[in-house]
């Protein structure tokens, strides 16, 4: 198997490289002192097309193939996890789910308005009391001559103080369900959540919902089939995008160790002359490596739609997302007191990355989904 870039790729990387550098890098840290990243930058990842970025042509997005749009994630997580979410929560959870799930009308209405980042979206599953457990969900439906009716709370809900659409996950007599729903619907109130430990740009809400009345053809996918089809599929398309940011983070960590190592003297001789400075760094270079082959191969199967891409990602999410945190943990001690302030940005990887560790379904969800795969059928796995 071939995981080498094609030229095409290649010039993406260098495209998603060059607009990180110009536009994100140099803003980051402010960012997530501020909570929030800029209207205007998100105006400019929707003029690039980032936004729409598996979002087929003729919807108005850029068409790229899955590998492509695991570097997108991997370019713009190494500057910021919080606008690596934007990408993740809008195009992944929802933008790519609606494409597979939606109706004709639904594709119609909302792709082209997603692809270009006019309207924001976001997906409603946990609750204050539902987390991992996606079947204890209480947020509920009820059918009635107009529609249905929605009540419930979401929360911890990524960019949901902005965004245009939600995909909220509901349960009924009919089983759980996927719904669209617009902001302005009656009865629909959101409230930002403040205090988060890492990606504190990402504009996360608690979404309240008292008799919103949705029309039945904004049910998404089959009814009752909210878990199967819909949640299960975005937390796939969800899973490789993190999988792939946590690897950007990894990969920043490791960047500015070897400049630090490289200019700060201690005992007399530059730290990158120090053996356990090289332990570390080898350890770092390792790591980043099998993260990198493991999103590759995510992404390649992923592309020629292969069933085992999915336990592919998985894998390639636990073990990015794990690296992700020991590699930040190395990048602040390597750092020493610096790395511990503000100024820093291997401060902000370091609490970035420990997130990566518990969205999209946590490191402890990706070891039994991976060892009940393994137990079943570890040939397909290796």
């Amino acid at each position: 198997m071939n995981l080498e870039l094609t030229v095409t790729q290649q010039a993406l990387k260098e495209e998603f490289s060059h607009f990180v550098e110009a536009e994100l890098q140099p803003y980051a840290n402010d960012y997530d002192k501020q909570g929030a990243i800029p209207m205007a930058l998100i105006q400019k990842l929707g003029a690039q097309g980032y936004l729409g970025a598996t979002i087929p042509t003729h919807y108005g997005g850029r068409g790229m193939d899955q590998l492509s749009y695991g570097l997108l994630n991997e370019e713009i997580g190494k500057a910021c996890s919080s606008t690596r979410s934007l990408i993740t929560v809008h195009s992944s959870l929802t933008a790519e789910t609606l494409l597979r799930c939606g109706s004709k009308a639904q594709k119609e209405k909302w792709l082209p308005l997603l692809a270009t980042g006019n309207k924001l979206a976001a997906f409603g599953l946990s609750e204050p009391t539902a987390g991992s457990d996606t079947t204890s969900i209480k947020t509920s439906y009820l059918e009635t001559e107009d529609g249905y009716l929605l009540n419930g709370v979401k929360k911890w809900i990524t960019f949901a103080q902005i965004a245009d659409l939600l995909v909220i996950i509901a349960t009924g007599e009919q089983g759980i369900t996927a719904f669209l729903v617009e902001r302005n619907t009656p009865g629909l109130t959101i409230q930002p959540i403040d205090g988060i430990l890492g990606t504190r740009a990402s504009m996360l809400g608690e979404i309240h919902l008292k008799d919103c009345l949705v029309p039945a053809e904004n049910i998404l996918g089959k009814k009752g089939w909210g878990l199967p089809q819909v949640v299960n599929t975005a937390l796939d398309n969800g899973r490789y995008s993190v999988a792939c940011g946590s690897l950007g983070i990894a990969r920043a960590c490791l960047e500015d160790s070897i400049h630090y190592a490289k200019n700060r003297v201690q005992f007399g001789q530059l730290l990158k002359d120090h053996q356990l400075i090289k332990q570390k760094i080898t350890n770092m270079v390792t790591e980043v490596k099998a993260a990198t082959l493991l999103c590759r191969n995510a992404g390649y199967l992923r592309d020629k739609k292969d069933p085992n891409s999915i336990i592919q990602t998985s894998i390639a999410k636990y073990y990015a997302s794990r690296i992700a945190n020991t590699i930040a943990g190395d990048a602040v001690q390597l750092h020493g007191a610096l790395g511990c302030h503000d100024s820093m940005s291997v401060q902000r990887y370091f609490r970035d990355a420990k997130v990566m560790e518990i969205i999209e379904g946590t490191t402890e969800i990706q070891q039994i989904l991976i060892a009940d795969h393994s137990i079943a059928s570890l040939s397909s796995i290796l």
